[in-house]
């Protein structure tokens, strides 16, 4: 199914690609290092909405109007297209279509007590964590460490979403994700945000 889905987007898969050689050059795809099955890790794949010049040893996260993106980078991220490369990991084995979303080896530390049994899952593009927090960007307070509070806040709001329902998947519940993830890449609202600030600010965290 991935690779029936990457032959039928190639021809947008190659103008995202064409976008990106006219504004910023090569390279047009990212690798990043990320948490699959067991905690092993393997490199996920983009395409690439930071400028070239930035290094890979800055902040794991994408702020709203985050200065290292390009201009086609920002409508990558806006729409999540940027994650098409995906597919490829799909084949790869490496992620399944439905699953918890890989974290990056920076969130490693996070994966201690109930929260680690995710690890014992494929991880994948679509699922519950991936369709709330579709516009995690918008959570993260402005007078506190970005990374700090995806540990301490959204993180453990993440995993308990992703327990409750991996713990009893079914394949109609899979493309119950599937579909709600892709009406939620086109709409950027994003429900939990006012409660997760609230309870950031009701714990000292803001």
């Amino acid at each position: 199914m991935a690779l029936a889905t990457v032959m039928l987007l190639f021809p947008l898969a190659l103008l995202i690609a064409l976008t990106i050689l006219i504004e910023s050059g090569s390279p047009v795809f990212f690798s990043q290092e990320r948490l699959g099955l067991n905690g092993q890790r393997f490199y996920m794949w983009k395409f690439r909405k930071f400028f070239s010049a930035i290094g890979r040893n800055t902040s794991p996260l994408t702020l709203i109007d985050d200065s290292r993106c390009t201009r086609v980078g920002r409508f990558l991220a806006k729409t999540k297209l940027d994650e098409l490369p995906q597919l490829w990991n799909v084949v790869r084995g490496e992620m399944a279509v439905v699953g918890p979303r890989p974290e990056v080896p920076d969130f490693e530390s996070c994966f201690t007590g109930p929260p680690g049994r995710l690890l014992n899952i494929r991880p994948g593009i679509f699922g519950p964590s991936q369709v709330v927090f579709r516009s995690e960007a918008k959570l993260f307070l402005t007078d506190r460490s970005p990374e700090d509070f995806y540990r301490e806040v959204v993180f453990p709001a993440k995993a308990a979403l992703d327990l409750d329902y991996y713990a009893s998947r079914s394949t109609l519940g899979d493309l119950k994700w599937v579909a709600l993830g892709l009406l939620a890449v086109c709409n950027s609202k994003s429900q939990p945000q006012a409660l997760l600030v609230r309870r950031a600010n009701n714990r000292g965290l803001g």
